[in-house]
């Protein structure tokens, strides 16, 4: 590999306090990724996955080591500092969607431009629109989160990762909630979008997931035990034509 890099993770490591007990979370971690990949990550849980992407998204800070995302250092960056870069750099997408309940789709996707006083309202809107357009939910931008179905709340959810145009989307178990068909739907989604430059990390213990992507990273015991970038990463669209279409909201 011979890209930009995007994320460069050297010696990292992460220890948690319980008590008197020391929990070592990451022993260690080097680890690059550059710009326009889509690596999965992958483990058993407390294998220190999730405490990764939860310092790669300025989260959360490491004990020690060093993190770069996209040419800036964290160390030492202040808790404004870093709210700063969550909100221009990255995009979040979770399993539990984190949606606001009472709020429309449209809305719920303009949130983080909220953060952001370069832009003006009707930018946000226009901005937001362009989002869901991209997700194919233009149709269901003033509906709110309960009157849409789990794989339509994940589409709204990557469209309001996408507003900012972040250099990184970080996916947390982003089809953990949903069923095989809706789960390729989303994988498809997001094939769609790397294939447009978009560089994702997305953590899942799902091995049928993680072979649509094209790099796994495999963590033990807070250390990376394997990595292998994958030959022919499955098709989400092609696996689709073999599942059944879901009866609800179809």
């Amino acid at each position: 590999m011979d890209g930009r890099q995007i994320i460069q993770v050297r010696s990292l490591k992460k220890d948690y306090f319980l008590g008197e007990v020391v929990v070592h979370a990451l022993r260690g971690i080097d680890l690059d990724i550059e710009e326009g990949e889509f690596v999965s990550v992958m483990g058993a849980s407390g294998s220190g996955k999730s405490t990764l992407l939860n310092i790669i998204g300025c989260l959360d800070k490491p004990t020690s080591g060093d993190y770069n995302i996209d040419g800036v250092s964290i160390t030492g960056m202040s808790r404004n500092e870093l709210a700063f870069l969550r909100n221009h750099k990255m995009g979040f997408v979770f399993q539990s969607y984190n949606l606001l309940p009472r709020t429309s789709a449209l809305e719920n996707v303009a949130l983080p431009l909220l953060y952001n006083p370069s832009v003006r309202s009707k930018e946000r809107r226009l901005l937001a629109l362009r989002a869901l357009d991209t997700v194919g939910l233009t149709d269901r931008q003033h509906h709110t989160p309960g009157q849409l179905s789990g794989g339509q709340q994940q589409r709204v959810a990557i469209a309001r990762a996408l507003v900012n145009n972040p250099v990184v989307i970080l996916a947390d178990e982003a089809t953990g909630n949903l069923d095989t068909r809706t789960s390729f739907e989303i994988m498809a989604l997001l094939q769609d979008l790397n294939n447009q430059g978009k560089t994702i990390v997305f953590v899942t213990h799902e091995p049928d997931i993680a072979k649509c992507t094209k790099r796994n990273i495999i963590f033990r015991d807070g250390h990376i035990v394997r990595e292998n970038m994958v030959d022919e990463p499955t098709d989400a669209d092609e696996v689709l034509k073999s599942i059944p279409l879901n009866s609800e909201y179809d």
